[in-house]
């Protein structure tokens, strides 16, 4: 009796932490979980000074993780890193795009690189600063992936719509960034594949009309192969 007790106690207890709500831990312990991430832009400099790091916190490089069958045996060294990259970041889009077929969420290519946008609506709630359950789901499905294509830096940038005042957009977008870095680091994503920034009401992707502004209020993540 006492054993079917501990098993029912146990099931119970499960199924309650699977409904229990993802929240943000507190800003205070931030800069622990995203210890070892780049607060800055992922440009081609910034990941060859963040290699050493990346390959001393375990990172891998491409060429490292894909199977040696599938290596090409002719053609000069840089040619074929090249194919065996462009075939690896193509497998990954093609398993975000499988995943992520919903609202506010879109997959695309950028040269070699992979960039998932990511509607604020889409992953946070409507007027809390802080990822819905909806958003913990979608969060969910892509560290899933990035874990398996783990040969890959993470830019995670944040956006806002137009805003008046430019310092209270970039703290509002960094905000969104480093809240999907922390994200990460607590699932088990390695932060020395990360850069995150804040870039305010830069780059809007939509008009300023209604519609347009709930679009230009988001996180974009831009994944790039480790070479």
């Amino acid at each position: 009796m006492q054993i079917k007790n501990i098993i029912l106690s146990t099931i119970i207890l499960g199924a309650l932490g699977a409904c229990v709500q993802y929240s943000s831990p507190n800003r205070q312990t931030w800069s622990t979980y995203l210890n070892g991430a780049s607060f800055t832009d992922m440009t081609e400099m910034s990941r060859v000074a963040k290699r050493p790091v990346y390959l001393g916190a375990g990172g891998k490089l491409v060429e490292d993780a894909v199977d040696a069958s599938s290596a090409l045996d002719y053609g000069d060294k840089a040619t074929n890193d090249n194919a065996i990259a462009t075939q690896y970041m193509a497998t990954l889009e093609y398993a975000l795009y499988d995943a992520l077929r919903k609202p506010g969420i879109s997959v695309q290519r950028a040269g070699t690189d992979v960039v998932v946008i990511l509607v604020r609506d889409a992953i946070m709630e409507l007027n809390v600063a802080d990822i819905s359950a909806t958003g913990d789901d979608t969060l969910n499905t892509i560290t899933k992936i990035l874990k398996k294509y783990d040969a890959t830096f993470v830019e995670i940038a944040g956006y806002t719509d137009s805003m008046r005042d430019a310092n209270a957009a970039r703290a509002l977008s960094l905000d969104m960034a480093q809240r999907v870095g922390v994200y990460f680091s607590q699932h088990g994503i390695n932060t020395a594949r990360m850069f995150i920034v804040g870039r305010g009401s830069a780059r809007p992707i939509a008009g300023q009309d209604d519609i347009g502004r709930l679009t230009n209020r988001r996180v974009e993540l831009r994944i790039a192969p480790a070479r």
